[in-house]
């Protein structure tokens, strides 16, 4: 059996009909704060893919809460929605090994490559219960 790359938790995606009232609610209620700006993801150029997105921090593992849209999947040709449900997501520094681990798994998966997110390697994929997971390596991948 081929070795799995680590996994470690990066960040959980709460998809929102009303981000900024989302962003004041777990500032003010919870007390998460800002992440240092270099650690938040280069969103792609094409907001349209992603819509309004807002970023918390507990000081470990990041929110981001996105802007719910059912259509995603239509706009992108993706069939995995990270944007309906939200999702958990985990970094990787070896993604080819994780989707061959996947492959040999016969989980099917979708490649967004760097679609959302310049720079990061992503792909989602459900657990038996349909939870969506991401996992994203940065860099080429």
């Amino acid at each position: 059996m081929t070795k799995l790359p680590k996994l470690k938790l990066h960040h959980v995606n709460i998809a929102s009909t009303n981000v900024p009232e989302m962003d004041r609610f777990y500032r003010e209620v919870l007390g998460l704060g800002d992440e240092d700006p270099a650690e938040l993801p280069p969103i792609a150029s094409d907001n349209e893919v992603v819509g309004k997105v807002a970023f918390v921090t507990d000081g470990d593992i990041q929110m981001h809460l996105s802007q719910k849209d059912v259509l995603s999947s239509f706009k992108t040709g993706k069939l995995v929605n990270p944007l309906e449900r939200g999702h958990i997501a985990y970094r990787t520094d070896d993604i080819a090994a994780f989707k061959a681990h996947l492959d040999a798994q016969g989980v099917p998966y979708a490649d967004w490559g760097n679609v959302a997110v310049a720079g990061w390697q992503q792909i989602f994929f459900y657990d038996p219960e349909g939870t969506i997971i991401e996992v994203h390596q940065v860099g080429d991948g």
